[in-house]
């Protein structure tokens, strides 16, 4: 994982829904202000369900506070469209089914389900700087009270 204060590489491609459109960015150009960045496995799951619903109802707060939230999961753009209308999430959906934020951030961890290992991104959280300097990190999320650590992360920078 990412130390505290090193900068990510942010030249490269994501494809994101924003306000309801599909567009392919530079992850640099999601960095217009300070970012928080919530990764997540899948749409329509139940902790993942938690962990961006958490974001959608303290979104308003974060945006007062100045930050941009952005959830990262590699779901496709249409999933990412059909899932903020069906859970109101009014903030950045992006796709990364490459994991390329996962190597910026070196958070590709070793994981086992149904007894096949592999590897994919860690479900974590980063608060990181326009400049893409990382501000702070979540290593382990805790799906019920995402939002809540957050704001504590966010209040204590």
């Amino acid at each position: 994982m990412i130390e505290t204060g090193k900068k990510i590489d942010t030249n490269f491609k994501l494809k994101v829904v924003q306000d309801g459109e599909e567009k392919e960015v530079s992850f640099s150009e999601l960095l217009d202000r300070k970012t928080i960045v919530s990764v997540y496995m899948k749409n329509n799951t139940s902790s993942c369900d938690r962990q961006t619903l958490s974001l959608a109802e303290n979104a308003d707060w974060f945006d007062k506070k100045g930050f941009n939230v952005i959830a990262m999961s590699k779901d496709g753009c249409r999933s990412h469209k059909n899932y903020a209308k069906k859970q109101g999430i009014n903030y950045t959906l992006a796709s990364d089914p490459d994991y390329l934020f996962a190597e910026a951030t070196d958070s590709i961890v070793d994981k086992q389900m149904f007894g096949k290992s592999f590897t994919a991104p860690s479900r974590s959280a980063f608060v990181i700087d326009s400049d893409g300097t990382i501000l702070a990190t979540v290593e382990k999320v805790d799906t019920k009270a995402h939002a809540e650590e957050l704001k504590a992360l966010i209040e204590s920078l």
